[in-house]
């Protein structure tokens, strides 16, 4: 396993990029650290598998380096940088049974058939195959089959990482919950880098230790999935995560704080002065629908809104509030009534209200 950086990468597949928009990948410097379990989020088009195949060596990036635990290895060849690589679509040989797909990448590297035996069947017991082993790879439903390609990647013991690209893509929606927690084992047993790429927020959270979350080709936020929810770093990330994604409304400066429509929402004292200090008109407020409390008594920090609908999912409900001109969705347990039309008042406790500005999360600078 090794301890992969990116250092100052760009990716443009146009020859001659005249501006940041012809890029599929911004400047950006990151570090996947040794061992890690870390998935690479957001949506299509944001530069994901362009990433994962340029640290794999699929593609050669047109600015920047790709270093391997310090070396430079821009220039080597997928085999050289000892990379597995698992895609969206099993990638097996149909006419070889499931031990001989799985002992192919050890066959090729020399390794003696007593050792090819041993690991071939441990990995099969980890993923459960181990009944399949002599079955024709053709004969295998699509989450065996993806099962078996996994495996394929960690046969190996020397791998420097393996990367996932979009891998449950093809499984049965029951079961990859059950392949999610399997892989995340994988990585406790075998202390492996892993970096796997996903538009699905859930399939994230549930496997990796650390999320980076791209957008428009840069990574604009990475951290713990609890960081991500807590204190989005981009109004993307706020968007992005959560179901429904976090309330962001633009706002304009007044005294001791901003305003939306009628509604007047007071600022801590550092950012009031932080936003004195700035040009740009670009400033947003965000919070999300957890954090909204509805009242029962109106108070001095309540906000009369109009609820426009109540879903109930269940376990829990979304009230959709208008408030300033501005919808707003609170989320509230299963007992909550409310009837469309009726009004209900909304606070807003001042640890979860996030000022952003240029799009970014504004933070208390510490002395």
């Amino acid at each position: 396993m090794a301890e992969i950086q990116l250092k100052a990468l760009a990716h443009s597949y146009i020859a001659n990029p005249a501006g940041p928009g012809d890029y599929a990948i911004r400047q950006l410097d990151h570090i996947w650290h040794k061992g890690g379990a870390y998935a690479l989020l957001g949506p299509s088009g944001c530069g994901k598998s362009t990433m994962l195949n340029i640290i794999s060596g699929l593609v050669q990036p047109s600015e920047g380096d790709v270093l391997f635990d310090g070396k430079r290895v821009n220039e080597l060849s997928p085999r050289d940088r000892n990379i597995a690589q698992v895609f969206q679509f099993p990638v097996i040989y149909d006419s070889m049974t499931v031990y001989e797909n799985l002992a192919f990448p050890l066959k090729n590297n020399k390794v003696p058939a007593a050792k090819i035996k041993t690991r071939v069947q441990e990995i099969a017991e980890v993923l459960e195959i181990e009944d399949k082993l002599h079955k024709k790879a053709k004969n295998l439903t699509a989450d065996e089959k993806q099962k078996v390609s996994m495996g394929r990647g960690l046969v190996r013991e020397d791998v420097s990482a393996i990367l996932f690209d979009e891998p449950l893509t093809v499984i049965d929606p029951q079961l990859k919950w059950k392949l999610r927690r399997k892989l995340k084992q994988i990585h406790e047993q075998f202390d492996i880098t892993m970096v796997y790429v996903t538009h699905d927020q859930l399939e994230a959270s549930t496997f990796a230790d650390k999320i980076a979350v791209m957008y428009d080709g840069q990574v604009v936020q990475f951290g713990s999935p609890t960081e991500l929810f807590e204190a989005p770093n981009h109004t993307f990330v706020g968007y992005f995560i959560g179901s429904p994604g976090m309330n962001i409304v633009e706002v304009e400066r007044c005294s001791g704080g901003v305003r939306f429509g009628s509604i007047v929402l007071p600022l801590e004292a550092w950012q009031v002065e932080l936003l004195e200090r700035m040009e740009t008109s670009n400033v947003k407020v965000g919070i999300r629908p957890e954090f909204i409390e509805i009242s029962p008594v109106v108070s001095d920090d309540t906000y009369a809104a109009e609820v426009l609908d109540v879903e109930d999912l269940g376990t829990y409900k979304i009230v959709t509030a208008q408030l300033g001109g501005q919808e707003m969705k609170v989320r509230q347990n299963e007992e909550f009534d409310a009837i469309v039309g009726t009004r209900v008042d909304l606070s807003f406790p001042k640890q979860w209200l996030l000022l952003y500005v240029d799009e970014f999360l504004v933070q208390e600078q510490q002395p």
